[in-house]
């Protein structure tokens, strides 16, 4: 059977189904639910008005009709209008995200549920680091970190073992920092506390039983893992108690931790070395930036290799976690990337959490955090109503390559990791900006903290228990993130959307699995497209998707030189470049990456130059002139979550016309540049 005509009939299946399911969601590409949109954004904005009204009514208004007739307010609101007009002439020059014609980087339309909801918080414009200024959208924070955490396969039941918790940050590199910021407090909090109370016999006594070392070793402090840590901690504060001091205890305590003291001071003392972060060669530049804002520099941010798929090697973190252990170097984390930048490939997270198990039984530990800014959404096809995975053939029946067994894995272990970063503005479909941390354990929030007394007053806080959210700490969120003030709009939005869209398979996943579906087809048409091609060019996808962003790399026919493929590369991305003065010129938008030739091993930088055919000595870790451009390979990106990829259910409607467009583009840069 024909590629295009088999795939026809696999969606015919559940093709207008799934349409009339996104049909509602959604504003559309040519603003086709203004109607429905403008009438729920004027309820919502008279709403507001009422709310005001309705605030001691009795009080007098502060702007008088008399005051709206003056000369003056009639130019102020003239020069408003006018600043708008302005504004939304400028705007018009943006990247039209909305657009299935747009498949570059990480953006698409927004979910009119979501984008309503944060229209409409912003008029309250509430501040969620405190409760106190955000009575109803902290509270709603809380249970969108409660969703994502049950979304990642986290408990969130405090009777059922430790419950997980979360929040939202202002993007996936707030999320990436904190983690550490928490990981390095907790892993430093059994050093400080042997300092501080090193003669305390009690304390010492309990010290030494949970690290199964008399002498209270820091090699041995420094290698509690989070679990053994937490019940370190709750067993103390137990004891501190019932002290009569035990307000000075915790202050010497705190005049010992890592925070206070710094790093030279803080590890001079223990005699430890400086702690690693291993992750990927893939991950995410914010990575570098956390060591460094950490003060634990960037040069102790271990590279691992990854394989000729772009996911990080197991063998290759096991070789870098036997290198710190001999020099006995602390592991701060493991990071692993469920969804990377420029491929979005799917790190064999259980892989690393059974390698953890093998660090764990030597004395080695480290948190496990996994960096799903992108792919954390993804989760949602795995996930029951209740919860509970769906099996691996159940959720491959809906598709015809997705989920990989590596894959399924990956996603179904998520729950096992320490903590993980995910997007909401990724694909979550919301406004940005809305990244997110969870945490496996919300006593994790216990290692860290910053209680100004004008936001705060200890005796108004509950403890959680199986209270509403709001009612405890966790909703007391600006004493352990990083973030001063947060709009609670971003909260409201993604509550919102998850009401709409529950986040499991026959909800949210639905949306997600369409962009899947669009994702395989184009791979398909892709390998059409190259057989078509193949007198005048080889196009070739590097690495096979393991979602939904697809990179391809066009050399043209007997090119062997990488630095000549690169500049043809460069040359037909042009047709694909957002034009910012005429956007309706654009047939295509798409985005670029590079991969550095440094950040792939020596197999599959040879595995790329084979198929790509170009001369595998071409490709080097350092060209003597920039200019050359043969130590990155260039290729066209492209990010499908656009709902509108495969429309009226005829998958392929934009993603087959792309397709015609590259062959074109392609054409046209032979003509002109080769």
């Amino acid at each position: 059977m024909d590629v295009a005509l088999r795939m026809d009939t696999d969606n015919k299946k559940s093709g207008s189904d799934t349409h009339a399911y996104l049909a509602p969601l959604f504003l559309g590409t040519a603003g086709e639910n203004s109607d429905a949109f403008e009438r729920a954004l004027l309820a919502v904005v008279r709403e507001h008005i009422d709310w005001r009204r309705n605030f001691h009514p009795e009080d007098p208004p502060s702007i008088s009709v008399a005051d709206q007739h003056q000369p003056t307010f009639a130019v102020a609101i003239e020069r408003t209008e006018h600043a708008l007009r302005d504004l939304s002439a400028r705007l018009k020059r943006s990247a039209p995200m909305f657009s299935p014609r747009y498949v570059g980087h990480m953006a698409s339309d927004l979910l009119l549920p979501g984008l309503l909801a944060y229209l409409a918080t912003t008029l309250y414009n509430p501040n969620n680091v405190s409760a106190e200024t955000a009575p109803v959208t902290a509270d709603l924070e809380i249970e969108v970190g409660q969703q994502l955490a049950r979304m990642c396969g986290f408990n969130t039941d405090p009777a059922c073992g430790p419950a997980a918790y979360g929040h939202l940050t202002s993007g996936g590199t707030v999320a990436n920092y904190e983690a550490l910021w928490l990981h390095r407090a907790i892993r430093f909090w059994p050093l400080a506390l042997a300092q501080a109370l090193a003669d305390d016999a009690q304390i010492m006594s309990i010290i030494a039983k949970a690290t199964a070392d008399a002498a209270c070793e820091s090699w041995r402090l420094v290698n509690l893992d989070l679990d053994a840590i937490v019940k370190l901690y709750t067993r103390v504060n137990e004891v501190l108690a019932q002290r009569a001091d035990t307000d000075l205890l915790r202050a010497r305590i705190a005049a010992q931790r890592f925070e206070r003291l710094g790093a030279v001071d803080f590890l001079g003392r223990h005699g430890i070395a400086t702690p690693i972060v291993i992750c990927p060669r893939t991950a995410h530049y914010s990575w570098p930036k956390a060591m460094q804002l950490l003060g634990l520099g960037d040069g102790q941010l271990w590279y691992a290799d990854v394989d000729a798929h772009m996911r990080i090697s197991p063998a290759a973190v096991g070789k870098l976690l036997d290198r710190a252990w001999r020099a006995r170097v602390p592991v701060l984390a493991v990071v692993a990337v469920l969804g990377t930048t420029e491929f979005g490939t799917i790190d064999p997270v259980h892989e690393l959490v059974a390698l953890r198990k093998v660090c764990a039984a030597r004395g080695q530990a480290f948190a496990l955090h996994v960096d799903a800014a992108w792919g954390g959404y993804l989760a949602t096809l795995f996930r029951n109503a209740d919860g509970t995975p769906i099996p691996h053939e159940q959720v491959r029946s809906r598709f015809r390559y997705f989920p990989s067994s590596r894959v399924y894995r990956a996603f179904t272990s998520l729950g096992r990791a320490d903590s993980v970063t995910v997007d909401p503005h990724k694909l979550g479909y919301l406004p940005y900006g809305a990244g997110a941390f969870v945490g496996r354990d919300r006593r994790m929030t216990e290692f860290v903290g910053q209680r100004p007394v004008y936001i705060y007053d200890e005796a108004n806080i509950c403890d959680e228990g199986n209270r509403a959210p709001a009612c405890g700490r966790l909703a007391q969120l600006g004493d352990y993130i990083l973030e001063g003030s947060k709009s609670g709009a971003a909260a409201a939005a993604a509550y919102v959307s998850h009401q709409v869209l529950p986040l499991d398979a026959e909800h949210f996943g639905r949306i997600c699995g369409h962009t899947i579906r669009a994702t395989e087809y184009l791979f398909e048409q892709l390998q059409a497209t190259s057989v078509r091609m193949a007198g005048s060019c080889t196009i070739v996808m590097p690495v096979e998707p393991d979602t939904n962003l697809v990179c391809i790399g066009v050399n043209p026919s007997g090119n062997r030189s990488l630095a000549r493929m690169n500049r043809f590369a460069r040359a037909l991305f042009r047709h694909f470049a957002l034009d910012a003065a005429r956007p309706q010129a654009c047939e295509f938008i798409g985005s670029h990456t590079s991969v550095l030739r440094k950040n792939l091993s020596a197999a599959a930088a040879r595995r790329m130059a084979r198929k790509l055919r170009f001369d595998p000595d071409s490709f080097v870790l350092t060209a003597s002139d920039p200019a050359l451009e043969a130590d990155h390979l260039f290729l066209l990106r492209h990010t499908l979550m656009n709902p509108w990829l495969s429309n009226d259910g005829e998958s392929g409607n934009f993603v087959g016309r792309y397709c015609e467009f590259l062959e074109r583009a392609i054409a046209r840069t032979l003509a002109d540049e080769w």
